[in-house]
């Protein structure tokens, strides 16, 4: 039974399990409390952050545990933007995951501040000449994701990172899809900011975090007992965390090889699926993209229809964002690349890991054919 949407969650490793047993098992301990097992819980968390610090290029201050990839999000650009270092406008792109747009928009609805959606090109791709026209003496905040978990597409964040530097204005990344799928430090892209999820590198949902330079301001959103220096109120989940130290470091250990692999696969479905059904079109950068990632459009037909068509085969894959699983709306990156909203409708998006086999993709490749002369004798 292929399962072909690693980009919404990936499957949670057996190490990474093994890893957190211990500590929900092993009796109350709460990091914060001075007793053996507070310490032990401390200790946890503190080899996890150096884990989590080392894996993207960080220090182990930085990092800051969250719920998600959501609230890691929702921290970095209205806790950089409230902490108010300078001016009161965001500057960020219509392909963004819905926690940077919706963050932006109630920035804009409750705090006054201006929200430029710089433009994008047929592959989504933000282009650096627009980002240096865009930042001002009045830009709070520039927040561009690695890649679009839509559209594949891998953006020039380092040139990007250094237009902002250079202007003095904070920069975040959104890498919770780019971690474990391409190589990430956070000082050599030079952001200040960048979020990552443990779902999508092989840790339970809940855990994430935002890895935010110590000295950039932050407001937090959570206040209460001050843990996480006061950046992230609440007890942390020490397993949460163990986990998603563990994962990542599964995730980049050997990972250049391992994206490469991906990426020779990934251009095979590619070609299979534009030879056996040429109607389709291929979204996002051709290339330039994540390395297990593939989405198309297909003319005629509907995303749900051609999904739950393949379900009922044993196939799993999605429409787009799974975090807007449900809605009827085309996809707000598909809109911001020129497509039609009809055309945006149909949108079919494929994403594995190094765990899925080639007999998989093949399977893949097989049932969306007959899927589609099912929906459409005539393909």
């Amino acid at each position: 039974m292929p399962y072909l949407d690693h980009a919404a969650t990936a499957p949670v490793r057996p190490d990474v399990l093994r890893a957190m047993w211990p500590h929900l098992a092993g009796g109350p301990a709460n990091p914060s409390s001075r007793h053996e097992p507070g310490r032990t819980a401390a200790a946890a968390l503190a080899w996890a952050r150096e884990q989590i610090a080392a894996s993207l290029g960080a220090r182990a201050s930085d990092v800051i545990l969250t719920a998600g990839g959501t609230e890691a999000d929702n921290l970095a650009v209205k806790g950089i933007a409230l902490a108010a270092p300078r001016g009161r406008r965001i500057v960020t792109s219509p392909t963004e995951h819905p926690a940077v747009l919706e963050s932006c928009r109630a920035l804009a609805r409750l705090g006054g501040f201006a929200v430029e959606l710089l433009p994008v090109d047929g592959a989504g791709r933000v282009h650096p000449d627009d980002v240096a026209a865009a930042v001002d003496a009045d830009t709070t905040l520039v927040t561009i994701a690695v890649a679009s978990s839509e559209l594949g597409t891998v953006q020039p964040i380092a040139q990007i990172a250094a237009i902002a530097r250079a202007g003095g204005v904070p920069m975040h990344t959104d890498a919770v899809q780019a971690a474990g799928a391409l190589p990430l430090s956070m000082a050599e892209l030079g952001v200040d900011a960048m979020s990552v999820a443990g779902h999508k590198v092989g840790a339970p949902t809940g855990a994430g975090a935002l890895l935010a330079r110590r000295s950039l301001p932050l407001e937090p959103l959570l206040h209460g007992g001050g843990q996480q220096d006061g950046r992230r109120s609440g007890t942390e989940d020490v397993a949460a965390a163990v986990g998603l130290a563990v994962a990542l470091r599964l995730a980049t250990d050997g990972l250049e090889d391992r994206a490469a692999a991906l990426a020779r696969r990934r251009g095979r479905v590619a070609a299979a699926v534009a030879e056996r059904l040429p109607s389709t079109i291929l979204v996002g950068d051709p290339v330039d993209r994540l390395p297990g990632h593939l989405s198309w459009l297909i003319p005629g037909v509907t995303s749900e229809a051609v999904l739950l068509r393949l379900d009922e085969r044993g196939v799993q894959v999605s429409s787009g964002t799974a975090c807007a699983a449900g809605e009827d709306e085309p996809a707000e990156a598909l809109l911001a690349c020129g497509i039609e909203p009809d055309l945006a409708r149909t949108q079919v998006r494929a994403s594995f890991g190094a765990e899925t086999t080639d007999d998989d993709l093949d399977a893949f490749v097989d049932e969306l054919a007959a899927a589609l002369e099912s929906l459409m004798p005539t393909v």
